[in-house]
C-alpha cells in the first residue's frame, strides 16, 4: 500500500514535504500531486475516486484558506483522509483548521496542527502498519529513538 500526499497548491510543498520526509524514512511508497477541489473539481474527482486502484490506502491532503481538499477528498472514498491544515495569512491557519474538523458525520477526516505534514505521514504509517509488521516493527524503533534523545539529553 503507499500514500497519496495531495496539496491544493505547490505553494504547500514546503509544509507538505515533511510527509514526503517521513515517509521516504520508513520506506513508505507515496505519491504526490497538486490539485484543487474548486479549480480542478473533475481532477480531484477522478484522481481520488481512482486511489484504491492505483494501491494508495491513505489520503494527506494539505490545503490552506477555505480548506475543502480534504473534505472533498473524504467524501468521495472510504480510504482514510488525514488533513493537514496549512498557516494562512488571514487568520494564521484557524481557518484552515476549523473547516477541517468540521465535518458532517459519516464523512471523517483526521486532522492534524497547522503545518504537520510529518504527523500527518506517521499517522499515516501507522494505519498501514495495522496490515503490515515491518511498519510496526519501524514504528516501535521510531518511538525508541526518540526516548533515546530525551533520555540522552543533558542541559
Amino acid at each position: 500500500m503507499k500514500v497519496s500526499i495531495i496539496m491544493g497548491s505547490v505553494s504547500d510543498y514546503d509544509v507538505m514535504s515533511g510527509a514526503e520526509q517521513i515517509l521516504s524514512a520508513f520506506g513508505v511508497d507515496f505519491e504526490k500531486k497538486v490539485i484543487s477541489a474548486h479549480r480542478t473539481p473533475d481532477l480531484m474527482y477522478e484522481y481520488v475516486k481512482g486511489a484504491r486502484d492505483r494501491g494508495v490506502g491513505v489520503i494527506i491532503a494539505g490545503a490552506g484558506g477555505a480548506a475543502h481538499l480534504a473534505g472533498v477528498a473524504a467524501g468521495l472514498t472510504t480510504l482514510p483522509v488525514i488533513a493537514v491544515p496549512m498557516q494562512t495569512k488571514s487568520l494564521g491557519g484557524l481557518d484552515s483548521l476549523l473547516s477541517m474538523v468540521q465535518m458532517p458525520t459519516g464523512i471523517p477526516v483526521a486532522t492534524v496542527a497547522i503545518g504537520g505534514a510529518k504527523n500527518a505521514a506517521i499517522l499515516a504509517v501507522e494505519i498501514l502498519a495495522l496490515s503490515c509488521p515491518s511498519l510496526t516493527e519501524k514504528l516501535d524503533e521510531y518511538r525508541r529513538q526518540q526516548a533515546d534523545k530525551i533520555i540522552n539529553t543533558t542541559i
